[in-house]
């Protein structure tokens, strides 16, 4: 895209903003209402898939650490490939030929799992984009697999029944590539705008929202232009933002990108959804996401909760360290207790294969939720998330902290006149004691005063047992398994 092109599409952000609703204020946006669909999505996929994973080794920053003296990846990469100045990042793009990828195949096995929607990786700090481009010619569209992934799955995803977003993490580029320049690479000038590894500039703290040198107008702009590129060619109806955005530079060009995000889905009949970390945005103009973690405590607000099926990594590695399904559905009942939903990642091998291990874990989560979806889906926070002994580190990456849930970990959902009480580890002796179901002493002190007329187990057919007495309601039940327990309460 030549320089009349780029001023012409600046000028039509320009337009759409200026003729919207919304404007590039933060008094504007803070009119923005998260959409009632959002409100009811509870469960979703997040897919890191590109040239990182060609190496599959160590981790998705495979692209910066590579380059960095001393590291895994580093010593890594010599011994198998050779020096990074012979065989640098860019030479793995041949590589990445996703000769076995299958759009269907993987919207058939989302479902399975019981997704509601499905958000790509469009573009990784890594600066290769998976979809079809007209700003860069290093997109997937035009080398590697020669396929639009983007598009593909969105239109495989939407026949299923499920929604779909993009994710982009391309202001990280800014800095990604930049320790190439420290040593003899194929990292080094010129480089230019449209380039693979352009701009590398130094990294520093990446919690420092006032860092130097600081992104400029020129890098700023094209992150803009490559973020509306993606809303206009693909419509999503979420972004997805990693953390980066958060420094200062870019903030004028957030409330564009946001301004028309917002503009532009309203035309198409859809109110959208943008997901930040820490604060972004300003709060109430978008939707918060809690990476690798959830929150303590219930909020009043729609969150998002982004982890994935491994704990060492985003993408496909062959040292992957799996966590275990009953885990992940523990953490999507707390989340959900909590007014959150949960992302969770997936990595597909470079042949455009999902591995097995993550297969098997997404129809494990699949088929608790074909069973328990109910007390999930649509559902609503009560009057409390829950109560139990065990206790959730409050925000960002406190997954690495293990939750040993007990049979008196209790999880609140409600919908339709019914109470889900779920249990996230299951009772050796069938027998359930919830508290805050008390029939209490005090009428100023109880949590519940209704009356409950009718209590069975979701994917029992036993009969179950139940009686209120001061200290708790109790249930007992035969069913047994390895997963949470859902226990489904009819309320008059």
């Amino acid at each position: 895209m030549d320089e009349k092109d780029l001023s012409r599409r600046l000028a039509d952000i320009d337009s759409v903003i200026a003729n919207g609703p919304y404007n590039d204020t933060w008094a504007s946006l803070s009119q923005y209402r998260v959409p009632e669909w959002y409100q009811d999505l509870k469960f979703g996929i997040f897919i890191h898939w590109g040239i990182f994973s060609v190496p599959a080794f160590d981790n998705e920053w495979y692209s910066r650490n590579m380059y960095v003296r001393g590291s895994r990846a580093f010593e890594h990469h010599i011994k198998t490939y050779g020096p990074q100045n012979v065989f640098g990042y860019k030479d793995f793009i041949p590589m990445f030929r996703a000769e076995q990828f299958d759009p269907d195949a993987w919207a058939e096995l989302f479902r399975c799992a019981g997704a509601e929607y499905v958000i790509p990786v469009a573009e990784h700090h890594d600066g290769f984009q998976m979809y079809r481009s007209e700003l860069s010619h290093f997109n997937a569209y035009e080398m590697g697999p020669h396929r639009d992934v983007l598009g593909e799955l969105g239109r495989a995803c939407r026949a299923r029944g499920m929604i779909t977003g993009a994710s982009t993490h391309r202001i990280e580029h800014w800095f990604f590539m930049s320790h190439g320049r420290e040593f003899e690479s194929d990292i080094h000038e010129p480089m230019q705008r449209g380039d693979f590894y352009w701009p590398a500039m130094p990294e520093k703290d990446g919690m420092d929202i006032n860092s130097e040198p600081a992104p400029t107008a020129e890098f700023l702009e094209d992150w803009m232009l490559r973020t509306c590129e993606i809303i206009d060619r693909y419509r999503p109806s979420i972004i997805y933002f990693d953390w980066w955005i958060q420094h200062s530079s870019a903030r004028p060009y957030l409330k564009k990108i946001a301004a028309y995000y917002y503009n532009r889905s309203l035309e198409w009949g859809r109110p959208a959804v943008i997901n930040y970390k820490y604060d972004a945005f300003l709060f109430g103009t978008a939707v918060p996401d809690i990476e690798r973690g959830q929150f303590a405590e219930m909020k009043p607000y729609a969150w998002q909760s982004d982890t994935s099926v491994a704990l060492n990594s985003w993408c496909y590695t062959e040292g992957n360290q799996y966590r275990r399904p009953a885990d992940l559905v523990c953490d999507l009942v707390d989340i959900v207790s909590k007014n959150g939903r949960l992302l969770l990642n997936v990595g597909p091998k470079a042949d455009g294969t999902i591995p097995d291990e993550d297969a098997s874990i997404l129809k494990a989560i699949g088929t608790w939720l074909s069973i328990n979806g109910e007390a999930i889906y649509g559902t609503h926070v009560w009057k409390k998330y829950g109560e139990g002994p065990t206790r959730i580190a409050d925000g960002h990456f406190g997954e690495g902290t293990k939750k040993a849930f007990t049979s008196d970990d209790f999880r609140y959902t409600t919908k339709d006149g019914v109470l889900y009480v779920t249990a996230l580890r299951c009772s050796e002796s069938g027998h359930y004691a919830i508290p805050s179901l008390a029939d209490p002493e005090n009428a100023q002190q109880a949590v519940f005063h209704g009356i409950i007329r009718n209590v069975t187990v979701l994917g029992s057919d036993e009969p179950v047992r139940w009686h209120r007495d001061r200290q708790a309601m109790h249930v007992e039940t035969a069913f047994r398994s390895d997963m949470p327990v859902v226990m489904k309460l009819e309320i008059d």
